[in-house]
This record gives structure tokens, C-alpha cells and sequence, in this order.
């Protein structure tokens, strides 16, 4: 076990597990990650809570890619860092933060990335940047997306119900190399992180019926 799994063991329940009370957090699909090898995890994003409830919802230890002013905080940023987080600068090439990206998923970790950049603040999922793709395109790993309804509306204290599910894990090999490459497995990341999301709209509001057929 590596360091950053070690805090990841006494992270999930310390933070995640209030995370998963205070939101009435349902999991769905968890079985489809896969427990070993390279990966990328697209996800979406709305809310401060969505990183401990992604961190809950987990199998795997995510070494999140955060934004670099995440990491300048100088608590916040030491605490990201103690689970693996690194810092990507928004809006500008990061070399940098590309090579790590690759190291994290070459060497059998899994690389969680909030697809579109930022936090969407519309309510709704956003166009999703080539970071993912071009990670998984170059390395050859396959990317599973994971999408979080209801954090939109969380606040402290409303205890607004929130759920995360699951997709398939996608594999792009027959994909072009290059910028057209990874045009298109975005718009396929995009299209599942979308339709995933849309599932768990429909699901909140027919109540969270349990027992329901995966997406």
C-alpha cells in the first residue's frame, strides 16, 4: 500500500462518510470500476461536496486533478495534496500537469478528472475539454464516466438528496491519434456523462425508487 492509499483508507470514512450522511447519498454501478490497471475517471461537476462524494462513492483511491488556486490555499491545498491531488493551471498549456496526468495512469492508478474544467454553474452538465480523452488516448487506458446528480441543490442544512451512478468503462483504440482523436472521445465522454446525469434526474424525480435497471 503506497501513501496515498493509506490516507485515502482513513480519508473515505472520516470525510466521505459524513458527506454520504449529510447528502442521503445514493451509490449506483459501483461493481462497474474496474479494482485494477490504468484508468481515467471523467465526472462531472457542481459543488464542493462532489469531491467527497466521489471519493465515497469510490472503490478506488482517485488522484484527482484540481485546480491550481485549490492547491494554493495553503490547509486546503495540503490536504488535497496528502490524497494524491495535483494542480493544473486553467487556461494556459501545463506540461507539467499533462505529464503527471500520464504517470499517474501509466503506472495503474486511477486519475479522476472533472471533465469540463470547472464547476457547472447552471445546474446542468457542461461541454467536456479534451484532457481525459488525451490522457487515455496516449496511454491506452480505458475511461469510465461517473456522474452526480443533486449536488446543485445542496446546501448546509437542506439535506437535498444526492446520487452518483456509475457508466461502463469506454476503450478508444480504434480513435484517431492527435487533436481529432481526441475531439471525438470527448464528445463520446461527453455523451455518457450526459446521459448517465440524465438518468439520475429522472430517477430523483421519480422519488429514488430502489431496484431499478442500471443505465
Amino acid at each position: 500500500m503506497n501513501w496515498v492509499d493509506f490516507n485515502w483508507t482513513w480519508g473515505r470514512p472520516v470525510m466521505g462518510g459524513p458527506t454520504a450522511l449529510a447528502t442521503r447519498l445514493r451509490v449506483y454501478g459501483r461493481e462497474r470500476v474496474p479494482r485494477r490497471g490504468g484508468l481515467v475517471v471523467a465526472l462531472n461537476h457542481f459543488s464542493w461536496i462532489d469531491i467527497p462524494a466521489y471519493g465515497w462513492a469510490s472503490p478506488r483511491s482517485l488522484y484527482f486533478l484540481a485546480k491550481a488556486e485549490a492547491h494554493a490555499v495553503p490547509v486546503a491545498g495540503a490536504y488535497l495534496r496528502l490524497f494524491g491531488s495535483f494542480a493544473v493551471r486553467r487556461g494556459e498549456s501545463d506540461r507539467e500537469a499533462v505529464r503527471r496526468m500520464r504517470e499517474v495512469v501509466r503506472s495503474g492508478e486511477a486519475l479522476g478528472v472533472f471533465a469540463e474544467g470547472t464547476r457547472q454553474r447552471a445546474g446542468v452538465p457542461g461541454p467536456v475539454q479534451p484532457g481525459a480523452a488525451m490522457v487515455a488516448l496516449n496511454e491506452d487506458v480505458p475511461v469510465i464516466c461517473a456522474a452526480i446528480h443533486g449536488s446543485q441543490a445542496w446546501k448546509v442544512g437542506n439535506f437535498a438528496p444526492v446520487s452518483i451512478v456509475w457508466g461502463k468503462p469506454q476503450r478508444f483504440e480504434s480513435m484517431p491519434s492527435g487533436s481529432r482523436g481526441y475531439r471525438e472521445a470527448s464528445a463520446q465522454i461527453q455523451a455518457e456523462l450526459h446521459r448517465l446525469w440524465a438518468w439520475l434526474r429522472d430517477l430523483h424525480e421519480a422519488g429514488r425508487p430502489r431496484g431499478v435497471p442500471l443505465p
